[in-house]
């Protein structure tokens, strides 16, 4: 069994190879079933979104010995002064946070006394908070604003950086899946969307980006003369560009997500729902999404792409004739894959070996 180094060389050389490329078919169909369901996920369970997306108000009971949420449920049950039930979250280990419909100075009064006598603490133990459905509508305009504008300037950015039309859809149809899977995970688990969610909705796009842009410069690399030649096509320099980037992609993630997920541990166990906790569990859904999606999903389109061109589709029938030219001519010569200079990991040559100046004698 090869070690993960060994592992890692036979791909990048081209001794061993996944059919990546090969199978686009299927992963792009893959990755298209995501999207549909994603967004309908969204349509029909619809997302938990927090306090500040819907307005309301909301009441902090720090310093209580029982956590029970049935305390919370019952003060607005017997007091009639809420419309609706009451969202109750236990906050580390001695808070309360309710949240409630939008609620005007009198009525907060009173609740906040009422909740104040049901968890046995003094009124200065409850802090409450308003937001307005304007401010709470503004949140989400604002949300949807960055995201228009963050894809816009990738595609024009991409677009100039590897001067290809076809990377910058490639990477914004990857993103876009990013997305749907991230939005679809929320929808099923109902996890509560605040605005810390969204800005960890952003980062992962930028973390997945990265990866896809390290993939394409290895594709843009391997493929630069790819035309001057009738030995491999373009699909199958893709293909060795995704294998030599994959260990890479896996160590990148792993270490990525090795922090998020240690946060998002200690943040749900010890300090309960809050900003860290919706970041964190953004970017962990999102960095696995985003790995996947730079491998099996924007090299592919990519390769999609290209071959609706008739530069590619008539160098793909040249080497194919070609290599049943090579077959008739030398049977004994089978087509070979694509490969590069195998590396040695560990080896080095040594001071003793290397050049020596010869010494003249005088």
């Amino acid at each position: 069994m090869m070690s993960f180094a060994q592992w890692g060389n036979a791909l990048y050389s081209g001794e061993k190879s996944y059919a990546v490329v090969p199978n686009r078919k299927k992963f792009v169909g893959l990755a298209a079933a995501v999207l549909v369901i994603g967004f309908a996920l969204v349509a029909i369970m619809g997302l938990n979104r927090s306090i500040e997306f819907t307005g309301g108000s909301q009441f902090d009971v720090t310093r209580v010995s029982d956590q029970s949420e049935s305390f919370a449920s019952r003060v607005v049950a017997d007091t009639g002064l809420v419309e609706g039930a009451p969202k109750v979250t236990r906050v580390g280990s001695d808070s309360v946070r309710i949240q409630t419909s939008s609620l005007d100075s009198a009525t907060t009064a009173q609740m906040r006394d009422a909740l104040a006598a049901a968890y046995g603490v003094d009124t200065t133990s409850v802090q409450s908070s308003s937001i307005g459905p304007s401010w709470g509508s503004s949140v989400t305009t604002k949300a949807a604003q960055s995201l228009v504008i963050f894809m816009a300037l990738v595609a024009l950015l991409m677009t100039v950086y590897f001067r290809s039309w076809r990377m910058a859809a490639s990477a914004l149809l990857a993103l876009v899946h990013d997305i749907a899977v991230t939005v679809g995970v929320f929808a099923i688990l109902q996890v509560e969307v605040s605005p810390a969610t969204v800005i960890g909705f952003l980062t992962i796009l930028g973390y997945s980006l990265y990866d896809t842009v390290v993939v394409f410069d290895k594709v843009r690399e391997l493929t630069a003369d790819v035309y001057d030649q009738k030995h491999f096509t373009f699909a199958e320099y893709v293909n060795l560009a995704v294998n030599q980037t994959m260990v890479r992609s896996i160590n990148t993630s792993v270490v990525a997500l090795l922090p998020v997920g240690a946060i998002l541990i200690i943040g749900s166990v010890a300090l309960g729902p809050g900003t860290l906790v919706d970041i964190s569990l953004a970017l962990f859904i999102g960095m696995i999404a985003g790995t996947y999606s730079s491998i099996f999903i924007a090299s592919p389109l990519l390769v999609s792409f290209q071959e609706m061109s008739n530069k590619t589709r008539e160098h793909d029938a040249a080497v194919a004739h070609e290599r049943e030219h090579r077959h008739t001519t030398d049977e004994s010569s089978p087509a070979k894959a694509v490969k590069v200079a195998p590396i040695k990991p560990g080896k080095r040559l040594g001071n003793e070996n290397q050049p020596q100046r010869k010494k003249t004698h005088r």
